[in-house]
């Protein structure tokens, strides 16, 4: 094989980081949407175990986290789930999950897709120009509340960076905390999941 020929990207993969905890239509909205309008060959949902910015205790176990994205997605060709973060040392990071995807797949060209909230304290990842150095950041709408305009001017000059680029993805008002207070309230969400991650939720008796 040729040097032009390892160069060569087969695959254009978005990386949907996240808990998941648990997946709902939010999620699947967005990326599915994403997938088209970027013209990703798929949508990865990468499972995190553990986020350093979030206590561990209120996660579900990794496995049934996993077991309920697949569910949810198990019929759309384009949404894949990935776990290369369960066998990472923890607490991981993501510019250490990029460099084991391109080290597993070197063909495949990585971006990452995240939420406005998240951008506004990318520079506090840890090398965070790293990332930026070696992947696309497709960014999709949040919610925006009082008092955001100077957050908002922030934004629009992290925009400008060549790597950065901006998605009209639906805006999607739904949380998982959202779900998991409902459902801990003894409300019905069954409308803001998909029908089999409900009944898995609902038999194992999750979130109550």
């Amino acid at each position: 094989m040729t040097k032009e020929q390892k160069n060569i990207k087969t695959k254009k993969i978005g990386l949907f980081f996240g808990t998941f905890n648990p997946i709902h239509i939010g999620h699947l909205i967005i990326a599915n949407y994403i997938v088209y309008d970027q013209s990703f060959d798929e949508v990865w949902f990468v499972v995190t175990p553990h986020n350093p910015h979030k206590v561990k205790s209120s996660l579900l176990a990794d496995h049934h986290r996993l077991a309920l994205v697949k569910e949810a997605i198990e019929d759309n060709l384009k949404l894949k789930p990935c776990d290369i973060e369960f066998g990472l040392p923890q607490p991981n990071y993501t510019v250490n999950t990029l460099v084991h995807l391109r080290e597993k797949h070197p063909n495949y060209a990585f971006s990452l897709i995240m939420g406005e909230d998240n951008l506004r304290t990318l520079h506090k990842w840890k090398n965070f120009q790293e990332i930026l150095d070696n992947h696309a950041i497709i960014v999709y709408p949040r919610v925006h509340t009082l008092g955001e305009d100077q957050q908002n001017e922030t934004l629009s000059e992290i925009y400008d960076h060549t790597q950065i680029s901006k998605c009209d993805a639906p805006i999607i008002n739904l949380s998982s905390t959202f779900i998991r207070d409902a459902i801990s309230k003894g409300i019905d969400v069954k409308y803001m999941l998909t029908e089999k991650v409900y009944k898995y939720v609902d038999e194992m008796n999750f979130y109550r």
